[in-house]
């Protein structure tokens, strides 16, 4: 029943959907998974492959709730502990309600060397955590020798050092290393040699690697290539051979290729095997020989506990020493070692967070062959949260017997008490939101009794697509606000927390709420968002107020985190993304080459039938009072801007459903048959430019136009019926330069004869149909019974036909016209993991040497940790500078004056400016007409402050050091209408 199921819930599993494929999905509902160890690690799993719907996990563990779980597992609870619950027992039945289509049961019988591991064989992959080496090397090892192989995933978690193993079997295909959409690329030339070079059209990458193979299609001349798969050789980034051409018939014209995917088979070895020279993936390039060291710090961790039945003891020096010996053959790092050692009884609840969204992707690839496994130790460390540390007294870390042991033998009762402290504002509580509050509750940030306070605020309420990534909703959920849900059910996880939850947006209009006075009580600002204006706003608010903000993104299985501190870091304003690639209208209109064309043409007739023509309708009516008085005015010959596009709609709007089945005729007519019939007349197939060549060679496809089919329509009878004006060849102009915009058809002027064909239509309005209002749609990718993406489906598939590219499905339409951004649970446990930890690590104070950026693809795999990008400072004078976080002050009164602006920064700053600008609006340009005149007048009356408002921030220019040279730019320049006015 969970397969069946699955596969019809598109609405659930949608955004995953399109990260994974249909393939995995169907596999994953097939597929069972063992999962041992409910601690922190454990739970992290079993939550993120839950929610991914594989059709059955079994959840291990034989342990009590104890009150330490409280501080990592966050589906245990404080009753668990006192009715001193088996943790599996505690978890399962929540678990299980993350996913109502997964089968989710569980085991307390013992794993041990004893046990029989024959019952592991009715799974598909085996995960261990909390389960020490040895026994692990005996379950690897029976999953390794069993045909087919199960598939077996190793995760450890001590401290601040974590790593994950995994054994695939010795022949592991995976049938899409990547999990790129493979782009059509098209040709300029093909040679006619031995080997054949291919040349991309205007220089376009092809992103190809040699060995790769790429199949051809409507290539023209050399006709024999098409269809066929060659292998290249890349020569350039915009060239490649293809092997012998040189018996083919000479290239003409035309064609694209698009790369192959071809399986891959990967081979595992055991831990056994793999304990000596490992293969590991090196998430750090500043400290490249930290992964082996890692490998070799947590074997001895494992000798240690075997040898002494315990692990160290938290902050014990003797055991730290021990460890170091351990070590002896492979020189290591010390630091290192006596971190591991001191911590390893601890847990850091956002690095476990992290590695278990990295596992989790691991096991949805052991299930399903999709994207490359990782070979085979991944280790990370958190060495710089704790170094900062190590100077404190043992008595910092030990034990107090509440939820925060865990925590404080990593970072200190002293660390704790200020994460307690906190004040947070998060922006979006949607998938990152969700697991940033779960990582603030087991961290203890913004607890009541401390004066902390962590603020939410999401305008959204809650989807049913949404509950396959934000875990903390559930069904009954759905159409709930997300942010009030997100901190009651954060408030289930730490009861302590103080948890306020806005419904607004963070935008210039909600200003009076999130004023300065409001950032001034923050210590930091988190952005869990999905577009980037808004984390634009948010960081100029926080640059405004020098505030630190924590950003992270994921798109798909690729996630970024980003850590911005003031006067440390640059901002997320301070680099720019390629804007993105609009497609030209002449493209849009008629020369479509791809599917994204055919899907953005469908989109925009949707927006212009159901959207912007009703709402120009109503508001043409809005300004105009009546339709008798709109006739009267057009009857005198008095020209009203979009009367004729308002009374054609009027006129033509269907009120019988027989109308709307022959308006429908009309429009396929006119789309599907007539414009091909027009380009054709316009462009025949033989046109040729002026430097010889043709017309139609790509990226350019000719039409074809459509015959509609009657007798596969159950409206055949009316559509018969339905006149079709002869088709009459026009000499209009048809656009070909892709740099020309969409005309405005409300500015184009009437002729007489429409004029006099609106008039008439009116009068026959007003006696037929005097409702003047239409009620205009938005737009509903979510909404699977209101036919908006089967519209844009439909007439895309239409559109390709008619130019001969191959169709989308409906899915793939609905990612491309609702602009949907694919998404999975994994990643987005991992970057708010990596988040977390950089949270810590602001709270202290910490140097810039100690934050990290990330960014990762689980699909490849890849991890990379970086130092963020510093500050810089621009230079005005020899002792003048200033970057992005400076500004200076000013503090004026009802009567000051522009001129004692300018006399007070000189005064004040040593400079003299010689331009204010206020936003657009320029204040002082001395070579502007009337500006000297501007200089008795009060900045008051100059700006016009709106009420309420305390201050503005100006820009300012200076007089460069040399002659010649343009103005420098300064430090915003912060003027206070009045000294009252200043910030606390």
């Amino acid at each position: 029943m969970a397969a069946d199921s699955m596969e019809i819930d598109d609405s659930l599993y949608s955004r995953q959907r399109y990260v994974l494929g249909d393939s995995a999905m169907h596999q994953m509902a097939q597929s069972s998974v063992f999962l041992s160890g409910m601690g922190g690690l454990g739970i992290e799993i079993a939550k993120n492959i839950v929610l991914a719907g594989v059709k059955a996990v079994t959840l291990h563990d034989t342990k009590q709730c104890e009150t330490l779980d409280l501080g990592s597992n966050f589906f245990i609870r404080k009753e668990d502990v006192l009715s001193q619950r088996k943790r599996v027992e505690a978890v399962c039945p929540r678990v299980a309600e993350l996913n109502p289509y997964v089968h989710v049961d569980m085991s307390s019988s013992a794993l041990d060397d004893n046990t029989d591991l024959s019952f592991l064989r009715k799974y598909q992959c085996v995960i261990l955590t909390e389960t020490r080496l040895r026994l692990q090397k005996r379950v690897n090892e029976f999953c390794h020798s069993q045909q087919p192989p199960i598939r077996f995933i190793g995760c450890d978690a001590y401290g601040i050092c974590v790593r994950v193993f995994c054994d695939f079997g010795e022949e592991f295909e995976v049938s899409d290393p990547t999990g790129e959409e493979p782009k059509e690329i098209f040709i300029q030339s093909i040679t006619q040699d031995n080997p054949g070079l291919v040349t991309c059209m205007d220089n376009q990458p092809h992103g190809l690697q040699t060995g790769q193979s790429v199949v051809f299609r409507e290539v023209y001349g050399m006709v024999e290539l098409n269809s066929t798969v060659r292998q290249v050789s890349v020569l350039s980034p915009h060239s490649f051979s293809i092997g012998d051409t040189s018996k083919l018939q000479p290239y003409a014209h035309g064609g694209y290729f698009v790369l192959v995917k071809t399986p891959k088979t990967y081979r595992f070895e055991t831990i056994e095997r793999q304990m000596c020279d490992p293969q590991v993936l090196t998430p750090d390039f500043s400290k490249p020989e930290a992964p082996l060291q890692i490998h070799a710090a947590m074997l001895a961790l494992d000798t240690f506990q075997e040898q002494h039945s315990r692990l160290p003891n938290i902050g014990c020096l003797q055991d730290a020493e021990v460890l170091l010996k351990l070590t002896e053959e492979a020189p290591l790092n010390a630091e290192l070692v006596c971190c591991l050692s001191k911590t390893a009884r601890g847990t850091l609840p956002p690095l476990t967070a992290a590695v278990g969204g990295l596992a989790s992707q691991e096991a949805l690839k052991a299930i399903t062959g999709k994207f490359a496994p990782l070979q085979q130790w991944f280790y990370l460390d958190a060495i710089e949260v704790v170094r900062p540390l190590q100077s404190l007294s043992v008595e910092e870390f030990v034990p107090r017997g509440d939820r925060y042991d865990g925590l404080r033998a990593c970072i200190g009762q002293s660390m704790c008490l200020e994460l307690h402290k906190l004040r947070v504002f998060m922006v979006g509580c949607g998938a990152i939101g969700c697991e940033m509050l779960k990582n603030f509750a087991l961290l203890g940030v913004g607890l009541t009794q401390s004066s902390g306070e962590v603020c939410i605020t999401d305008p959204d309420l809650i989807e049913k697509s949404n509950l396959n990534r934000q875990f903390l909703f559930r069904p009954h959920h759905i159409q709930k606000p997300k942010s009030t849900t997100a901190a009651e059910a954060t408030r289930d996880i730490n009861p302590d927390l103080e948890v306020d939850a806005h419904l607004n947006k963070v935008c210039p209009a909600t200003e009076n709420i999130y004023s300065d006075t409001f950032y001034s009580r923050l210590n930091l600002v988190v952005t869990a968002l999905d577009n980037v204006e808004a984390r634009r706003y948010v960081d100029s608010r926080c640059v405004s107020n020098q505030r630190p903000l924590l950003d992270s993104g994921t798109m798909g299985t690729k996630g970024h985190t980003e850590i911005i501190v003031p006067n440390l870091t640059e901002s997320y304003n301070s680099h720019r993304d390629p804007p993105e690639e609009e497609i030209p209208f002449c493209t849009l209109k008629s020369f479509p080459s791809v599917i994204e064309h055919t899907i953005q043409w469908a989109r925009d007739k949707f927006e212009n039938a159901f959207v912007h023509k009703p709402s120009m309708y109503n508001s043409f009516w809005q300004t105009h009072s009546s339709a008798e008085v709109v006739l009267q005015r057009l009857q005198t010959g008095e020209s009203l801007e979009g009367s004729f596009q308002v009374i054609k709609l009027l006129s033509r709007r269907p009120s019988q459903w027989e109308q709307c089945i022959g308006l429908a005729r009309l429009k396929f007519e006119k789309y599907f048959k007539r414009k091909a019939l027009q380009l054709l007349h316009s462009f025949p197939l033989d046109t040729r430019l002026k430097d010889g060549s043709l017309f139609w060679q790509s990226p350019k496809r000719p039409p074809y136009f459509l015959t509609l089919q009657y007798k596969t329509l159950l409206n055949c009878v009316i559509l018969s019926d339905v006149p079709i004006p002869k088709y009459r060849p026009s000499e209009k102009c048809i656009e070909t330069d892709d740099a020309a915009k969409k005309p405005d058809k409300m500015k184009i002027p009437l002729t007489s004869e429409e004029e006099r064909e609106a008039i008439t239509q009116l009068e026959q309005a007003i006696a037929t149909d005097g409702s003047l209002q239409m009620s205009p749609l938005q737009f509903e990718k979510d909404d699977d019974s209101n036919g908006h993406v089967d519209f844009v489906t439909s007439a895309s598939a239409l559109r390709a036909r008619m130019y001969s590219i191959e169709p989308a499905d409906r899915l793939k339409t609905k990612r491309i016209a609702g602009k949907i951004i694919p998404a999975i649970a994994t990643a987005t446990a991992a970057v708010a993991g990596l988040v977390a930890l950089e949270l810590i690590k602001v709270t202290g104070g910490y140097r810039f040497e100690a934050f990290k950026n990330c960014f990762f693809n689980l699909a490849i795999p890849v991890v990379v940790l970086t130092e963020p990008a510093p500050v810089k400072r621009t230079l005005i004078r020899d002792n003048i500078n200033f970057s992005i976080w400076d500004f200076w002050t000013i503090f004026g009164h009802e009567d000051f004056t522009l001129s004692d602006f300018m006399n007070t920064v000189r005064e004040k700053y040593g400079i003299e400016p010689t331009m204010v600008v206020h936003g657009v609006k320029m204040l002082y340009v001395p070579v502007m007409p009337g500006h000297s005149k501007r200089l008795k007048l009060t900045m008051q009356k100059l700006i016009k402050p709106s009420v309420g408002r305390r201050y503005v921030d100006l820009t300012v220019s200076f007089p460069p050091e040399a002659d010649g040279d343009e103005d420098l730019p300064g430090p915003p320049v912060r003027y206070y209408f009045s000294r009252e006015g200043e910030t606390p």
